[in-house]
């Protein structure tokens, strides 16, 4: 049974592996709030390996495997450890951790759909003493679905009380949108790239993880040539319900398009931008035409160039950040997290059929339970 005044953890490492974002959350009915929060940095050995292997640019070994599922585990524990510790909170005020871990591959589509997240969860309660829910994406998978996005729920339940048509735009390393309407039908799907290409592409000719306020893009010029050759991408005309990743979007695709190489790299960083904020735009017009404003939320909305960039594109729509409605645009990933835990716990459903096309609700997530 639950416990009204338990506490919940999500933890999430999203696309761009810039860090394990751990959210510490209490409900009130069904609705999550966010107590506190931080950014658990990775070690710098280990974040170069998980991109590498999400782009496909290392190859595993079933030994290397596991050590890096472990490894990952192990940061994940930490990052709890770390957001428990700042509380003062003990591991019997929570009742769960909801782990998402970190994406290395998710391919929804084929004739073996699956979606692989590593962090090993037993780990994390073994080192926490809380019991882990993980695996949140392979039972929507296994029903048809996409298994991502899951977030719209509680995009609904926290942003949804807007007169008109609101969108939730989640600018991670992908991007995604979540479209609500004042009757509350939900529904949303990956936009393409966000902040993963450009954070890829900076780290290459700049050193740093991320472009920092955009300045890189922005002393570059977008090449047409180029940002058409991206934008003609099978992935951006297919319809919904749709999810996609590093593992297509990444730097060995970019390369992939004539002319990169002749670019100065600035150019190509500008026309990055342009490419995650006309992506998203073009979503957005498409598939939520008479939409009045688009709430931002995720790493990007502290880009000012890409926000500015997408205001020019989204017209006569507002575009604001969450926080501008009271909640953390940095966090709602990992509260979202913490509140697909206590679903699971509930023996109720995760999943929103019409966003990820799986055949029907499902509870999402197994259990590992902590040493009693």
């Amino acid at each position: 049974m639950d416990n009204a005044s338990a506490l919940y953890l999500g933890l999430i490492s999203g696309t761009s592996a810039d860090g394990i974002d751990a959210a510490l959350v209490r409900f009130e009915d069904n609705t999550p709030y966010l107590v506190d929060a931080l950014v658990h940095p990775w070690p710098d050995e280990l974040r170069s390996r998980i991109l590498a292997v999400a782009q496909d640019e290392t190859r595993l070994d079933l030994d290397a495997y596991g050590r890096l599922d472990v490894a990952i585990g192990q940061c994940f524990a930490q990052a709890a450890q770390q957001l428990l510790a700042r509380n003062a909170a003990q591991a019997s005020q929570v009742r769960a951790i909801g782990s998402h871990g970190q994406t290395l591959r998710h391919r929804p589509a084929g004739a073996f759909p699956f979606t692989l997240q590593v962090g090993d969860p037993s780990v994390i309660a073994e080192q926490c003493g809380i019991d882990v829910v993980a695996d949140f994406r392979r039972a929507d998978v296994a029903a048809g679905g996409q298994g991502a996005p899951l977030l719209p729920a509680v995009h609904a339940m926290l942003l949804g009380r807007g007169d008109g048509v609101r969108v939730v735009l989640n600018l991670g390393g992908i991007a995604n949108i979540t479209v609500l309407d004042p009757a509350g039908q939900v529904f949303g799907f990956d936009t393409g790239p966000a902040n993963g290409l450009m954070d890829a592409w900076h780290l290459r000719h700049r050193g740093t993880a991320y472009d920092a306020n955009g300045a890189f893009a922005a002393s570059g010029r977008v090449d047409e040539s180029l940002i058409t050759a991206l934008l003609a991408d099978p992935y951006f005309a297919l319809p919904p319900p749709k999810s996609t990743g590093r593992e297509h979007f990444h730097l060995a695709w970019l390369e992939n398009h004539a002319g990169v190489a002749a670019l100065a790299p600035a150019d190509v960083q500008a026309t990055l931008l342009e490419l995650s904020a006309r992506s998203i735009a073009d979503a957005v017009e498409r598939h939520a035409p008479s939409a009045s404003d688009v709430l931002a939320c995720g790493g990007g909305v502290h880009n000012p160039v890409l926000m500015r960039r997408l205001g020019e594109l989204l017209g006569a729509r507002t575009l604001a950040s969450t926080a501008d409605y009271g909640v953390d645009p940095d966090y709602l990933e990992a509260t979202a997290f913490a509140w697909l835990a206590r679903q699971r716990l509930l023996g109720l459903p995760g999943n929103l059929p019409a966003v990820t096309g799986a055949r029907g609700p499902r509870v999402l997530g197994a259990v590992y339970p902590a040493p009693r």
